[in-house]
């Protein structure tokens, strides 16, 4: 309840001759809640923990995953849309086309021992029972093998050579050039390297990827022989991506947040991207379909992403230039539980100072309002590279500006960074990134429930304004034609977008 003024001077009046002394808190009821603070108190961890136990359950009934093109994946997007649609949103189901892949073998025999190899996506197959030729050891230079003039004359031979500089494509096409039967790709840090060649066109040579300790062995094997197998099942099929769309608020300043649905095949993925789904499915339910809002807020959930961002570079394209132009912001959410979590916000404004650099204009803003919901919440975080790794990349290619949450993958966590967020410095955000255990044991649930309150307090503020963003009030016209200029000069090149996530450059 509230009171006109000539009501609470009439209230003051009385109360001054009663002889009291009437302060504004003594007598004011408390302001309702604006939505940015209501939202994130609605979102509640244990519903989120809810759809986690759902996408376990399911990856548990369907082969034990959720990957695009499967049962899995389908029955984790009618658990999405059937809710969505109770809620009161706009559906559509949006169809595609991907290049399905399945690892059928990988192994690696260097001097009589085993070597664990992950086979590269999209990798051209070896023959059944493998492949035995020499060991090429590349010598590294600032741009390792990334040109055919790096491996001299390598023919018949297996190319080892280390990450970084160029794509993981880049590398085993310059390999084939100068003769290489096959390529390994050893990673310039601790860990594991899993990877892609970005689309089945792009694949000359079988190709694999080893930890940096395989790699020494490997660069020590030169000129030995080694025995290497690594085969994929490739076919093409369907899926789809959910969209939900309020039916309130302009449609031409739209704010989109999306998160990749689908999983690898070697597990349930509940951590990637059960965590961002589940959460991006709690804060639109709580939101509702009809909200007061002054723009549409527009959720996705992608699929196909672990294929090469299939989902959301298909929607993106799919746009005309005007469809594009109505949507003021894209807002990513990719693995936001980690188990050895960090804190990460999509470094916008490039103050990290690595990689790819700033995002379109606009993402230094977005990246500004995530780092003060973290903070609110007693977290400092980080800025995170616009690698290319996740759903943002056809976003920023056509210069819509982007931001995201995102707790780290395979990358170490530093002593630092353990310092400051607690967790196991020298170890994997995520130690089961694309295993098998990636299941409802490996989820902070702490991080998860931080993350959740700001991606719901974000959404919910650019909900209600996108000035800071792109200068529209709330009533103010768009101003079209100034913000396809802006775009315009913001625009990337396509590559950015066709890199898969997790893993798609060196």
């Amino acid at each position: 309840m509230s009171f006109s003024r000539g009501k609470l001077r009439s209230v003051t009046a009385i109360a001054a001759c009663a002889g009291l002394v009437l302060t504004g808190t003594a007598t004011a009821q408390a302001a309702p809640k604006s939505l940015p603070d209501e939202l994130p108190e609605k979102v509640e961890l244990g519903s989120v923990q809810r759809h986690l136990i759902a996408m376990q359950r399911i990856a548990d009934v369907h082969d034990g995953n959720r990957a695009a093109g499967s049962m899995g994946h389908e029955t984790s997007a009618e658990y999405m849309a059937q809710r969505l649609e109770r809620a009161g949103y706009d559906i559509t189901r949006q169809q595609f086309p991907f290049t399905y892949t399945e690892t059928l073998a990988e192994k690696l025999t260097v001097g009589g021992e085993d070597a664990p190899i992950v086979v590269m996506e999209y990798s051209k197959n070896t023959e059944e029972g493998g492949m035995t030729a020499p060991v090429a050891a590349i010598e590294p230079d600032d741009t390792p093998g990334c040109e055919a003039a790096d491996y001299g004359d390598v023919t018949g031979r297996i190319a080892v050579v280390k990450r970084g500089a160029c794509s993981f494509a880049a590398k085993q096409a310059a390999a084939a050039e100068a003769g290489a039967a096959a390529a390994i790709v050893y990673n310039n840090e601790s860990g594991p390297l899993n990877g892609t060649l970005g689309d089945a066109d792009s694949a000359v040579i079988p190709t694999g990827g080893v930890s940096q300790e395989a790699g020494k062995t490997l660069v020590d094997a030169d000129g030995q022989d080694v025995t290497l197998e690594l085969r994929q099942l490739q076919e093409e099929r369907t899926t789809y991506n959910v969209i939900a769309e309020t039916t309130t608020g302009r449609d031409d300043n739209v704010v989109m947040a999306g998160a990749h649905l689908d999983g690898v095949t070697d597990g349930a993925g509940i951590n990637d991207n059960g965590t961002g789904s589940a959460a991006l499915l709690e804060t639109a339910l709580q939101l509702g379909g009809s909200p007061e809002v002054n723009n549409k807020v527009r959720f996705a959930w992608w699929s196909a992403e672990e294929f090469g961002l299939v989902g959301s570079t298909h929607y993106v394209n799919s746009l005309s230039q005007e469809q594009q132009l109505d949507i003021a912001m894209y807002l990513n959410f990719d693995m936001i539980g980690s188990p050895n979590a960090g804190y990460f916000t999509l470094d916008g404004d490039d103050s990290e100072g690595e990689g790819a650099g700033p995002g379109p204009y606009g993402s230094a803003q977005i990246e500004k309002a995530f780092e003060e919901s973290l903070a609110e919440r007693g977290v400092e975080a980080e800025g995170s590279d616009f690698t290319g790794r996740s759903d943002y990349g056809e976003f920023i290619a056509y210069g819509i500006p982007a931001g995201g949450l995102f707790t780290g993958a395979e990358d170490v966590k530093t002593e630092e960074q353990a310092a400051k967020w607690g967790g196991t410095a020298g170890e994997a955000y995520d130690p089961c990134y694309h295993t098998a255990c990636d299941n409802l044991g490996n989820v902070d649930y702490g991080a998860l429930d931080v993350n959740a309150d700001a991606m719901a307090q974000v959404t919910a503020q650019y909900a209600l304004s996108t000035e800071d963003v792109n200068h529209i009030a709330p009533a103010e016209k768009k101003n079209r034609a100034q913000v396809a200029k802006q775009r315009s000069a913001d625009k990337k090149l396509p590559a950015v977008a066709n890199e898969r996530a997790h893993e798609a450059t060196a």
